[in-house]
């Protein structure tokens, strides 16, 4: 009993040192690495690649070294002189002096190019920290190769295995570095301005102010930006994304079911018809929209020459109409993408399942609602809540269609502005770059929190075998 106690007792221990898929962690990692390596080993932390020419890896050593040397140059000949201004994005303003008679202008320091720089100078000392983790491992896998009389790999068999048992590592080299530049670095800066004082009053010298943007965003102080107006385009915005998301999908659902029925002919005419809608520029049919829904507009002399009006309707004048406008023209650019998504999905249903239902006496309302319905909420998940988010962010209709107007008197927002749009505003016509991080950060959250308990509520999530 004692033994078979014993034995459990380990594989339980096993399973907690393993990761989530029950695989066992490298022997090769670097709290590993550190405890039992030798002293050349251990160097290898601060002397990029010695270990590893120690043991006659020259290629794979001199590369580590030579990383190590470029990125101790970047940082001493530049990356150090950002870092230290970083705590204080610069002090020193533009002089001038007078040389030979003639004034000359000196520039002094440049908030902007500080903090973007100083952002990139840290994430060069992160890359740092990984190679110094990566020679360390390297130099104790080859000490633990020598120690059990193995030769240890060469350059050419670590980049055979990049193609082949670590494909992986190969092939998500470059999406991962594209993501770490493209993505994540202009992301830091962004939520860094956020804590910056950089608005019209400071476009080149700016300094940290902390939290004080997120108390101008949240409180009652007045000005462009407040509580209020936060919280009123906030709710708009989700209303927005909801109604441009759901009847998108519920209104494409139904005419995709339409299409699909036994009893139409010509699908391929009318799923061409919609297709051919989705091939009109955006921007073009948003552009020429937001003209015929104009006071004197085509649709409103349309309207007036039939009596059905007796005066123009105030399509984009009136916060209601503008509201209710946009979302209807959302209406006819979304569906077809929707028929399209959805025509796929209602083709590949399993037909077992209605054939399971008809024989227990299921109508066509039952069948839609437990076989039909599920099986399209189940596939389209992941979808909806991308189409969510991309509403949210949705700046094209909302800018072409309105531009975010009508706009109250002292308004820095719009009854039709988006956040998205609300940012744009603030940051390219007024300059307020820290206040725009803020909303931008705020945006972030709220999508963040909703994608996160809708997906994980769903049965993609929950059920990712496949649908039953």
């Amino acid at each position: 009993m004692t033994t078979a106690t014993a034995a459990a007792g380990r594989r339980v221990r096993k399973r907690k040192r393993s990761n989530s898929d029950g695989l066992q962690p490298s022997p090769y990692r670097f709290t590993v690495a550190w405890k039992n390596g030798d002293v050349l080993t251990r160097l290898s932390l601060f002397i990029f690649g010695l270990g590893d020419l120690a043991r006659k890896q020259i290629v794979k050593g001199l590369a580590f070294l030579a990383s190590e040397v470029l990125i101790i140059l970047y940082l001493i000949e530049k990356g150090g002189t950002y870092l230290n201004k970083l705590t204080t994005l610069g002090t020193a303003k533009q002089t001038k002096v007078k040389v030979n008679g003639f004034w000359v202008y000196q520039a002094g320091d440049n908030s902007v190019i500080i903090l973007l720089y100083g952002v990139m100078s840290v994430f060069v000392l992160l890359l740092l920290i990984l190679l110094a983790s990566l020679s360390l491992r390297s130099a104790y896998k080859a000490q633990v190769a020598i120690k059990n009389g193995e030769r240890p790999n060469t350059i050419g068999q670590d980049l055979r295995s990049l193609f082949d048992q670590n494909a992986h590592v190969g092939l998500m080299f470059l999406p991962t570095l594209g993501i770490v530049v493209f993505t994540i670095l202009p992301l830091v800066f962004m939520i860094s301005m956020a804590f910056t004082s950089y608005d019209q009053n400071h476009t080149v010298l700016f300094s940290w102010v902390g939290l004080k943007n997120f108390g101008t965003v949240l409180g009652n102080s007045g000005g462009d930006v407040n509580a209020k107006l936060f919280f009123s385009v906030l709710a708009w915005t989700l209303i927005w994304a909801f109604f441009a998301t759901f009847l998108n999908f519920f209104l494409g659902m139904f005419m995709a079911m339409i299409i699909e029925r036994k009893t139409i002919k010509g699908k391929a005419f009318w799923r061409a018809c919609f297709s051919m809608s989705i091939a009109v520029p955006q921007f073009v049919s948003l552009l020429v929209m937001h003209t015929m829904l104009q006071r004197d507009g085509a649709i409103n002399r349309l309207l007036e020459s039939w009596g059905w009006i007796s005066g123009p309707l105030p399509w984009l004048s009136d916060a209601t109409w503008a509201r209710v406008t946009v979302i209807v023209i959302n209406l006819w650019i979304g569906i077809p993408y929707t028929i399209m998504q959805i025509t796929g999905i209602l083709q590949n249903v399993p037909t077992e399942l209605y054939e399971a239902a008809e024989i227990d006496g299921a109508n066509w309302w039952q069948r839609f609602c437990n076989v039909t319905m599920p099986y399209i909420f189940f596939v389209l998940t992941p979808y909806l809540i991308t189409t969510f988010t991309g509403n949210v962010n949705n700046f094209n209709v909302i800018y072409l269609l309105t531009g975010g107007e009508p706009t109250p008197v002292g308004a820095s927002a719009g009854k039709t502005d988006l956040l998205i749009t609300w940012l744009y505003k603030l940051t390219v016509d007024k300059n307020n770059y820290n206040l725009g991080a803020v909303i931008g950060i705020m945006t972030f959250i709220v999508l963040a929190v909703v994608s996160l308990l809708t997906y994980r509520s769903s049965g993609s999530y929950k059920n990712e075998e496949g649908f039953r």
